[in-house]
């Protein structure tokens, strides 16, 4: 295979999309999981400081609190970790940014660190691939602690409340763990066979109207959504550690939506959909022909056994390169917002700085997308705060359960779409700035206004100045995995004995090629200054290797396609 890359001509900029940014979508089959924990999370610490009279100090435990919001989607072993690091990175940043406002009172400096700090979260965060909600969170936290008056001597005090607070939070997110400890892999297997059931429907849609369907958009699109459903749940499952028999059963019905993504024609939709629904609840794992499933089984213990070498960890950190755009537009964005919401004479800074930051996204386009949404949830929210204010004024314990209530509307509406999530973090940021004590609703409104629309403007600005030229070029590396990968599978294929576990491990290795090529694809759609794209070898490779992974499937023998029909 020649390692020479065409060369494509330049495209026009992509026009931004405004019709479907604020359309809302379904809610997360999770959604009241963060919405509760955080309010235990939060709640707890800040009714006690309520009781000592010391609301001042809500800032710092809500540093620690917040963390509940991380790691839901993740098995208990792999959540706890997760959170661990977590609350090690909030402390740390905290730490940073108390430490700098006890040296230094000049709002500049002070910019400038928060700019770091919120470059600094987003590349860990995605390096990471945390997930919700990103690092909106420790950039919000840390830039409102570099402009809370301290003096070096507190910051200790200070961080062992939010460590305790933090530690709080570990132990609520942690808890349903005792009730239904495979929870999260169940829920991930569920929607991987359930997105498998929509692609087979789709697939069998198109083969009755005639049409191929690897041309139809809407086919594409079911099967790039059950291959990501499929690979998560692999995710899910891999990082959930020691595998006993319950997780084994999981694994098994993972390999069978795998094997309805490649063999779609030989697939019941109906009977992976009444898999899916048997796994709600605490309802016993369905069990699908254990004693036919050992090569599925080794191909898992292969990857297991690879995720601690040196390849493993390079894959890891190669994705660090990719992020240095992104780290980059934050980093200015912040900055320069910040600094403009001074000129203007803003008494607070950082909202424009945490506005700025909250706008990136994989791309330009959904970072447009992001400022859009920012910007009509604020607008709404400041309403929502005029409107609650005269409430929350009533007394400290009054401003606390409002509080509370914005937390759980927040976690509750933000995965409809984030604007409408928006209304409810606005009147929450903007309370939590009056726990030291009730301030004018007019400034505060103003301020939070004026911050918006500099954050979003100034951020998407520089969004559109520091260019990705390189997303085509991620597009190349990922048609080469994808194409590494095939042959890699195509030569098991033709093999006459395949090593124990290889077929599958190599199955596995495709797909998730496969579903990178797509993530990698429609961030780089999404550019502008770039090059074309190489839309039909994307396509192509796409094709192949799905058309790869049903071989897979056939070279495994009859029995893997027979306990999917049965």
């Amino acid at each position: 295979m020649s390692s020479a890359r065409p060369r494509h001509r330049a495209t026009p900029v992509r026009r931004l999309p405004l019709a479907g940014v604020l359309r809302l979508n379904r809610p997360s089959d999770i959604w009241f999981k963060p919405a509760l924990s955080v309010v235990v999370a939060v709640g707890v610490p800040n009714l006690t400081l309520l009781a000592l009279g010391r609301l001042d100090l809500a800032l710092y435990s809500m540093a620690g609190s917040l963390c509940a919001l991380y790691a839901h989607n993740l098995p208990y072993a792999a959540r706890g970790r997760a959170l661990t690091w977590v609350v090690l990175g909030m402390l740390a940043s905290v730490a940073l940014a108390l430490v700098t406002a006890s040296l230094t009172s000049s709002a500049v400096v002070l910019v400038a660190v928060g700019a770091l700090l919120a470059a600094a979260h987003k590349a860990v965060s995605d390096l990471t691939r945390i997930g919700p909600p990103g690092p909106v969170i420790l950039t919000f936290i840390s830039s409102a602690s570099l402009f809370a008056p301290q003096t070096l001597g507190q910051v200790p005090g200070h961080l062992a409340f939010a460590a305790a607070a933090g530690a709080w939070a570990w132990l609520v997110c942690m808890a349903p763990g005792l009730l239904r400890p495979h929870g999260p892999e169940r829920r991930a297997t569920a929607r991987a066979l359930n997105a498998a059931a929509a692609y087979v429907d789709a697939y069998e849609a198109e083969s009755t109207t005639g049409v191929r369907g690897r041309t139809d958009p809407g086919h594409e699109r079911a099967r790039a959504g059950a291959a990501a459903a499929v690979h998560a749940a692999w995710q899910s499952l891999l990082a959930a550690g020691a595998r006993p028999e319950p997780r084994r059963a999981l694994e098994r019905l993972v390999v069978r939506a795998e094997v309805a993504l490649a063999a779609p024609a030989d697939s019941d939709p109906a009977r992976l959909r009444s898999w899916a629904r048997e796994l709600r609840g605490t309802h016993p794992v369905p069990r699908v022909a254990p004693g036919q499933d050992a090569d599925e089984l080794l191909g898992v213990e292969v990857e297991l056994a690879e995720a601690g070498t040196a390849a493993g960890k390079r894959r890891r950190t190669g994705r660090l390169r990719p992020l240095l755009p992104l780290a980059l537009r934050t980093a200015l964005g912040c900055a320069l917002a910040g600094y403009v919401s001074l000129a203007l004479g803003v008494g607070r800074p950082y909202w424009a700085l945490v506005t700025a930051a909250s706008l990136y996204q994989a791309n330009l386009t959904l970072t447009w997308s992001r400022g859009v949404q920012r910007v009509v949830g604020n607008l709404v929210g400041v309403l929502l705060f005029a409107a609650v204010a005269p409430l929350a004024h009533l007394g400290p314990a009054a401003l606390v359960l409002c509080c509370l209530a914005f937390n759980f509307g927040a976690e509750a509406l933000i995965t409809r779409n984030y604007w409408l999530g928006s209304i409810c973090v606005t009147p929450m940021a903007l309370l939590i700035t009056e726990f030291t004590g009730f301030q004018e609703p007019g400034g505060l409104m103003t301020d939070r206004i004026v911050d918006t629309l500099v954050g979003a403007i100034v951020g998407f600005v520089a969004a559109v100045a520091v260019t990705n030229r390189r997303a085509g070029d991620r597009i190349e590396d990922a048609l080469d995995t994808v194409e590494h990968a095939r042959e890699h599978a195509a030569r098991l294929i033709a093999a006459e004995r395949p090593g124990p576990g290889a077929l599958e491990s190599a199955r596995r290795r495709l797909a998730a090629a496969l579903v990178e090529l797509r993530a990698t694809a429609d961030a780089a759609a999404g550019e502008w200054w770039q090059r074309a794209l190489p839309e039909e070898r994307v396509m192509l490779a796409e094709q192949t290797g799905h058309r790869t992974l049903a071989a897979t499937v056939r070279r495994q023998g009859p029995h893997v396609l027979e306990d999917v029909e049965a």
